[in-house]
């Protein structure tokens, strides 16, 4: 079961995409209140549905909804790291290419305590099909394809969707102190296009992620990764997040990327993202610049 918002004229409408695709509007409700309505009542979402007598209807196609993000987080934190193949980009950039020391990279891939940063606010993100910016003052941008977590209470992990993590390599690489600039900027974040409930995936290192980047309609870069491959454990980083922190919930937490284009490319104006998941959806923003 999913979750999804969306636009109708001046409305903003929130459904469920079921197992068999089927579409069942349920009001204007965030996922927050769903979810817990849900957790109160002891009721899976196909029980919510059956017990309103809400209509399914079959026929809709959801690709030519205006789907918007499907929860508008206060908060976006990131994981770094956490990827054999993140390690080895971070370490390029860190090395201007040379790789021959070892850095903080190595140490922080094998710490006990994982990386976790703010990555956005909610005026910072944004949902698929809008735009995201690169920065003017960088030459070497790409996307960073995540699976992201929300969280509730505590440390519940009640959801999963697509992050975009915008990441300057060029800034990131000069100085890891400069990461909150290599990171943070005016739509540096895109979350969707759904939620996907924890009661529809048994296991969550079973979701693949794949990335495509388009320039004039010819792609650029093509990488796939599974969540499996990921060194640490979800409720582990959501253990880390959560200590000695202030989270509330809706707060997501994007897990790091294992998907990074040659290190010959950067993202251009004008450019599409495509982030998917058989299980969640596809996330596609185009690539534009603050004016």
């Amino acid at each position: 079961m999913k979750f999804i918002r969306f636009k109708q004229g001046e409305f903003i409408k929130s459904a469920l995409i079921t197992v068999n695709n089927d579409f069942v509007e349920i009001g204007n409700i965030d996922y927050i209140t769903f979810f817990t309505s849900l957790k109160t009542n002891q009721y899976s979402a196909e029980t919510f549905i059956q017990k309103n007598n809400l209509t399914r209807q079959t026929n809709v196609d959801i690709d030519s909804l205006q789907l918007i993000v499907p929860i508008e987080a206060e908060e976006v934190w990131a994981s770094g790291v956490t990827y054999l193949q993140s390690k080895e980009a971070r370490n390029y950039e860190a090395t201007e290419g040379r790789l021959d020391s070892e850095t903080f990279y190595d140490k922080v891939y094998d710490a006990v305590r994982p990386e976790i940063f703010l990555k956005s606010t909610k005026r910072r993100t944004v949902g698929p099909d809008d735009e995201v910016y690169i920065r003017k003052d960088s030459n070497w941008q790409i996307p960073e394809p995540e699976l992201a977590l929300i969280i509730g209470e505590g440390e519940e992990i009640i959801g999963y969707t697509l992050g975009n993590d915008m990441s300057c390599r060029d800034i990131e690489g000069e100085n890891p102190l400069y990461l909150p600039q290599a990171k943070v900027w005016k739509k540096s974040c895109a979350i969707g296009p759904a939620i996907l409930m924890p009661e529809a995936i048994e296991d969550p290192y079973s979701i693949e992620l794949n990335c495509k980047i388009y320039r004039n309609g010819i792609e650029q870069f093509s990488g796939k990764a599974s969540v499996n491959q990921l060194k640490r454990k979800l409720d582990e980083l959501v253990h880390y997040l959560v200590k000695e922190n202030d989270i509330v919930p809706g707060t997501i937490l994007m897990t790091g990327t294992c998907i990074v284009p040659p290190n010959s490319f950067t993202l251009q104006v004008g450019d599409e993202i495509y982030i998917s998941s058989a299980h969640i959806g596809t996330l596609k923003n185009k690539v534009s610049q603050n004016h």
